[in-house]
């Protein structure tokens, strides 16, 4: 059960006891009274007329038959504050959580347990960075948040508990003293820095590899962290006009230094907000593309767009329609596509002239700092050679039900002290225990008698991703995009553009630093100013391309500037396998590219690892010990490597790939540290396979030899069988396909992950079966581990058609509602386990054609 579950594991364990206490009672209350009854009271009125203050005009919303809103206003403030009333309609519940996430607030929801995560989430400064933003806004970005926010407020003026969402009704037996209080443009502005935290690019692998110092070699920490393969395409093979820049030089790394940090209660510390916004995994990523009209069947570009987020229920997007009727100087919106319940505007569509997708960029944008601090005063730390005083910052943690915290921030010159919310970091542990090492005698070298550990994030520096994205929605071309893109500093995306003039491009943003030493890839001293970042790549340096002579464009992850690139975007790309199969199928389309065939693309599970991986059998001289390894090693061998739903092939292999992974590395990593079978381990395991001897296949757990490549396979293939035989019968007939292993379980983040099943089956639902996996571009994620159980996945697909907008097919996770028992609750999932869409349409009279309601809000 995991943490954001855990908290309310107490509350929730006395209403499971009031439960049966009340014996048929509460059975009837969990299981018919709220899903029947309570839920009903918070789905929204969609046709009529509803009376609103603050509407400057009337406002027509039809709804269409997936429930998702088309809204038309006749201007730019009735439109957004249309769009704040319909999401909090839907998704109160899911906004509310999240501006609790994105301020530091969860204890006022949720009790005392979240103090921890709290005190690190006020550290990080998300909501003191946001009130920044505010008032930097120029008043056109202010007016549409002021706008979306008074649409919110009118919605909650007249609505509240379960009149919002059926979680309120669990919430008011688990916290009954919390009070809802008004929406506020601030609330709006914090979930840019939760989504920047979400996508934050390589600290994980930052703390990892020096961890992992501890135990290996440096040259053993780069062989598990190799270069960005010469076989794999970057996104931008040469810049347009560009000019001589001078590369920076890296640094070398001091592996005593690093090994010595105790970073492990850092990284443990960092996992607190994994349940809250979801793990960043090795694999995580999203896929885009963009093929023009000289190799589609219309002859005007296609633009395809999966971004791969966490799973979770309600969806993370939102999607709508919306149009300034009529479009103006005054009014100049008219877009489609998703948006975040919480915010105002479309954050991935198009509008009636262009269209756009995102995929994460990842640059390295935060850098651990080891800060040196006065032994003889805790209030100091070391600035080239001299003691400067840390800023504080006083917070008070609000708890309900219970008394507040007080929280004090140290911050440097580099930024927050993240290691004050974690303990000591020197010598951890109780001197008075036998086992306990002094950290000079675990070292060997002498560090700071006091230090601290601070980070340097870009999302810390008050910038808000929303002023591009509002530019973006009204952008008629490539120069009004790439103006837009300009204002989009963190997090960097790659930024996939295609118009109604048949244009194509990609633009990568972002304030990406420049050091004056250091790649990034390891935590560095930071008491004096050697490693310190001396400004950002110029924007007019970055990578991108307008229509380049291929006729399409690729972004997944990988790496996005040319080989011989002078500045340093980051070390951790994804490594490509995923972009490389794309390209692969728009190089080999059969002919034109039509719809279906990106369609087919969104649900390629070809698997690369297994084509690396299982002709390596020809080189091993081995005869199966049973039949059933005889039949499981024969089924690997005649798959055609793709991973879909219904293939028995599939679910073998990804079973001995669990096997294969751990047996080769495990023993040589850390607990915390073991591998995750995503495409890191993809690339190490393809160069590794070519070195039958190399030490990484010695099993260390047994001394009475040393193991090879071929050892460790035959363990694997023998381990697979027999888990297969325990877990499902001797019989292969009876063994599962791959969808069958591969669910997905859309869990509702906070209620839905208790374990108590009263509680869960109110809001979670599944689990689907699925293909895919991960670095596989239907890319359905899970855990070496833990479980084939989807963790990760395209949260949503769509394809744009721009030689007719209205041809345009999409779909998300869940459903359009955030309403547990609504129709649309989960009506999408079925569509998305299976790669199908439905229409998104643009025509105002194909969505009234298709409408199940038609509601007016009038002044």
């Amino acid at each position: 059960m995991k943490k954001v579950g855990r908290f309310l594991m107490r509350g929730l364990i006395a209403v499971v006891i009031l439960a049966l206490v009340l014996g048929a009672g509460g059975a009837f209350y969990f299981k018919s009274y709220l899903p029947n009854t309570v839920a009903k009271q918070s789905f929204p009125q969609i046709d009529g007329e509803i009376q609103i203050t603050g509407l400057e005009g009337p406002v027509d919303v039809y709804r269409d038959s997936m429930g998702i809103p088309h809204i038309y206003a006749a201007s730019a403030h009735d439109l957004f504050f249309a769009q704040g009333y319909v999401h909090a309609q839907d998704r109160f519940w899911q906004m509310d959580a999240w501006r609790h996430i994105g301020s530091g607030t969860l204890s006022e929801m949720f009790g005392s347990a979240q103090v921890e995560t709290d005190t690190f989430l006020r550290t990080l400064g998300w909501r003191v960075t946001a009130e920044a933003e505010w008032e930097a806004l120029g008043p056109d970005s202010r007016a549409i948040l002021q706008a979306y926010t008074d649409g919110v407020n009118a919605y909650l003026k007249d609505h509240n508990g379960t009149a919002l969402s059926l979680e309120y009704a669990i919430l008011g037996l688990l916290s009954p003293d919390y009070k809802l209080e008004p929406w506020t443009p601030v609330n709006s502005l914090t979930w840019g820095k939760a989504m920047a935290w979400d996508l934050r690019g390589n600290m994980d692998e930052e703390i990892t590899r020096a961890v992992l110092l501890k135990t290996l070699t440096p040259e053993q920490v780069d062989q598990l962290y190799p270069p960005y393969p010469e076989d794999h395409p970057v996104i931008v093979n040469k810049i347009g006009d560009g000019a001589a820049i001078s590369a920076v030089p890296a640094a070398p790394t001091d592996p005593a230094l690093l090994s010595a940090l105790p970073l492990d209660s850092v990284q443990s510390n960092i996992a607190l907000l994994d349940p809250l916004l979801g793990q960043l995994s090795d694999g995580i990523g999203s896929n885009s593309w963009a093929v023009s009209g000289k190799l589609t069947d219309t002859g005007m570009p296609i633009l395809a767009n999966d971004p791969h987020l966490g799973i979770q229920m309600p969806s993370i997007w939102y999607q709508v329609d919306m149009h300034c009727m009529p479009k103006s100087d005054a009014c100049p919106f008219e877009m489609a596509g998703f948006s975040f319940a919480g915010v105002p505007g479309v954050v991935i569509g198009h509008n009636d002239r262009i269209a756009w997708g995102f995929t994460n960029t990842g640059p390295d944008v935060m850098d651990l700092f080891i800060e040196k601090v006065n032994p003889d005063n805790p209030n100091q730390y070391e600035v080239d050679g001299k003691w400067v005083d840390f800023e504080t910052r006083k917070e008070t943690v609000a708890v309900v039900g219970g008394e507040p915290v007080e929280v004090t921030v140290r911050l440097t010159r580099h930024g927050p002290v993240i290691s004050d919310a974690y303990g000591p970091l020197k010598d951890q542990g109780d001197p008075k225990d036998k086992e306990f090492v002094p950290f000079k005698e675990r070292t060997g070298i002498e560090l700071p008698q006091q230090y601290v550990i601070a980070l340097q994030w870009t999302a810390l520096t008050p910038s808000t991703p929303f002023e591009a994205i509002w530019g973006f929605d009204k952008a008629q071309n490539w120069t009004e995009f790439r103006a837009a893109a300009s204002n989009f500093h963190v997090p960097a995306q790659n930024l996939l553009y295609a118009d109604v003039d048949g244009n194509i491009g990609y633009q990568m943003p972002g304030d990406v630093p420049i050091r004056k030493k250091g790649d990034g890839r390891f935590p560095v001293p930071g008491w004096n100013s050697e490693y310190d970042w001396t400004g950002y790549i110029p924007f007019e340096e970055q990578p991108y391309t307008f229509n380049p002579t291929e006729g399409y464009i690729v972004t997944a992850n990988n790496q996005v500037p040319p080989r011989d690139y002078p500045y340093m975007v980051t070390s951790d790309w994804d490594y490509g396998f995923r972009a490389n199969r794309i390209l692969e199928m728009i190089q080999n389309a059969p002919g034109k590219i039509d719809i279906a065939y990106i369609q087919k693309m969104h649900g390629d599970a070809f698997d690369a690892s297994a084509a690396a991986i299982l002709p390596i059998w020809s080189e091993i001289n081995y005869k199966a010990a049973s039949p059933n390894e005889a039949y499981a090693l024969d089924l690997m061998q005649k798959w055609d490597d793709q991973s879909t739903a219904d293939s028995k092939a599939a679910a073998v292999y990804q079973q001995f790939w669990w096997n294969l992974d751990q047996n080769t590395f495990n023993d040589d990593l850390p607990e915390r540290y073991a591998v995750s079978g995503g495409d890191k381990d993809f690339e190490v395991m393809r160069r590794l396979v070519q070195t039958p001897n190399d030490p990484f296949w010695d099993d260390r757990s047994t001394t009475d030899k040393v193991e090879t490549r071929d050892d460790i396979f035959i363990a694997s293939l023998v381990e697979t069988v027999n888990q297969l035989e325990k877990d499902h019968g001797k019989d292969p007939a009876q063994w599962p396909t791959w969808g069958d292993l591969h669910t997905a379980t859309f869990r509702n983040q906070t209620l839905g992950e208790s374990g108590i099943s009263l509680i869960e089956d109110l809001f979670n639902r599944g689990p689907f079966p699925t293909g895919g996996g991960k670095s596989i571009v239907n890319a359905t994620g899970w855990s070496i581990g833990e479980s084939f159980e989807v963790d990760w996945l395209p949260s949503m697909r769509m394809i744009v058609d721009l030689g007719n907008l209205n041809n345009s097919l999409t779909v998300h996770t869940t459903g359009q509602s955030g309403h547990a028992y609504s129709e649309h609750y989960a009506d999408m999932a079925p569509l998305w386990a299976s790669v199908q869409y439905y229409p998104m349409w643009w025509d105002q009279q194909s969505a009234i054609k298709d409408a199940e309601g038609h509601l007016v809000l009038k002044p």
